[in-house]
C-alpha cells in the first residue's frame, strides 16, 4: 500500500469515528482542535484503524498525533 492510499484509508477511519464528511477533512486536521477529540472517541479510531489496516497503534501514541498526517506516519511506522 502507498503512502496516498494509506492516508485515504485512515482519513476514512477517522470520519467514520468522528461522524464527518470525508471531504470536511485532510492529513493536515488537527485531531483535537478541528475534531474535539474526546478520549472515547480516540479508542473507536483506534480499533478501527485495527480493524481495517491490520495493524496496531497504541492509544497513547495515537493520542500523540496532532494531525491526522502525524496518525498516518504512525501508522505507517507499524505497518
Amino acid at each position: 500500500m502507498d503512502r496516498k492510499e494509506l492516508e485515504a484509508k485512515v482519513l476514512e477511519c477517522v470520519a467514520f469515528a468522528y461522524k464527518k464528511d470525508i471531504a470536511e477533512i485532510s492529513v493536515d486536521t488537527n485531531i483535537k482542535e478541528d475534531l474535539g477529540g474526546a478520549s472515547v472517541i480516540m479508542v473507536g479510531l483506534v480499533s478501527q484503524i485495527e480493524n481495517e489496516l491490520d495493524v496496531l497503534v497504541s492509544l497513547p501514541e495515537a493520542s500523540a498525533c496532532v494531525t491526522i498526517g502525524d496518525l498516518v506516519d504512525k501508522v505507517e511506522e507499524e505497518l
